[in-house]
């Protein structure tokens, strides 16, 4: 490598909900962490010097882009063993950028709920926590995608209330993160129902995985790889079970860029589709065993039709 990047940062203080969870979630980073550090190290990745010159004149001398997320999501992003650093296949993604391009890449946690808000608002250059690119979101950012996933049901282990699709959710409790597309989800479920569903909103899927584990839900209903995560790590599958490998809804995540940043986003696409062809994305995805999710080219706001 032509130049070493600090991977991840936080500056703000852990969420309360994160600290009381610590011990069924942080346990979880920490197997997801180790796993992906036994695969491996990624190839290194040298500056490219045109990439670089073309970033705006601001992130060039400013050395940093400073990315906002929502660390409740593993092995996309959550927070590692010292409760302060962000991991997971984003931030190493975003790493993997920031070498391309000659700059640091800064995460920092932010609530899910406001990161488009906080983008529109010039706190963050970029957004990168599993945002699903959607025509409603388009309207707030453009979306660099690089990833694809569904939502997926949670119960708990053994399921005791028999859950078996989005049809068993009915007359049941479900809780998900406020602000995800599997609230818009529910809601199209409820049509089918003849009993309504009771959606619990929380701030992260930390609360929401709570709720399940303490009897206040029946149900979580996240994405792919967080629900796999969690049903299959050893220090979490006891509590949780994935009902069935269906994605319902699949879409593209996407690195949202504010809307009047043109610029900024063609970088990062252009930088993005190179790692995507030097096989250094596929690699780094497969060490967070999330290869399944990959892209074969990059597209800046391919959302599906509303």
């Amino acid at each position: 490598m032509t130049r070493t990047h600090t991977r991840t940062h936080t500056r703000r203080a852990v969420p309360g909900a994160v600290l009381a969870v610590a011990v069924l979630l942080t346990a979880g980073c920490d197997a997801g962490e180790e796993a992906a550090a036994a695969a491996g190290p990624t190839a290194d990745v040298a500056v490219d010097e045109a990439l670089h010159a073309a970033l705006p004149d601001d992130v060039r001398e400013a050395g940093v882009l400073t990315v906002a997320n929502d660390p409740s999501y593993p092995p996309a992003s959550s927070f590692g063993p010292d409760g302060r650093t962000i991991v997971g296949f984003e931030p190493d993604l975003g790493a993997a950028l920031g070498d391309l391009l000659g700059v640091e890449v800064r995460f920092e946690a932010s609530p899910f709920d406001g990161l488009l808000d906080e983008l529109g608002a010039g706190r963050f250059d970029l957004v990168m926590s599993a945002v699903t690119d959607t025509a409603e979101r388009e309207q707030q950012a453009d979306f660099v995608n690089y990833f694809r996933a569904g939502s997926s049901i949670v119960v708990a282990r053994g399921n005791p209330l028999g859950v078996h699709d989005l049809a068993g959710l009915c007359g049941r409790s479900v809780a998900v993160e406020a602000g995800t597309v599997q609230v818009g989800l529910l809601e199209r479920a409820q049509a089918s129902c003849a009993l309504r569903i009771d959606v619990h909103e929380l701030p992260t899927n930390d609360d929401a995985l709570l709720e399940l584990r303490t009897g206040r839900a029946d149900a979580v209903l996240a994405d792919y790889p967080p629900a796999v995560f969690v049903t299959t790590d050893p220090r979490t599958q006891n509590s949780y079970q994935l009902v069935s490998d269906t994605q319902y809804e699949p879409g593209l995540y996407g690195i949202a860029v504010a809307p009047d940043r043109a610029e900024l986003r063609d970088v990062v696409t252009e930088a993005l589709q190179r790692l995507v062809d030097d096989g250094v994305y596929q690699a780094l995805l497969d060490r967070w065993e999330v290869g399944h999710g990959a892209v074969a080219a990059v597209t800046v706001n391919g959302a599906r039709p509303s």
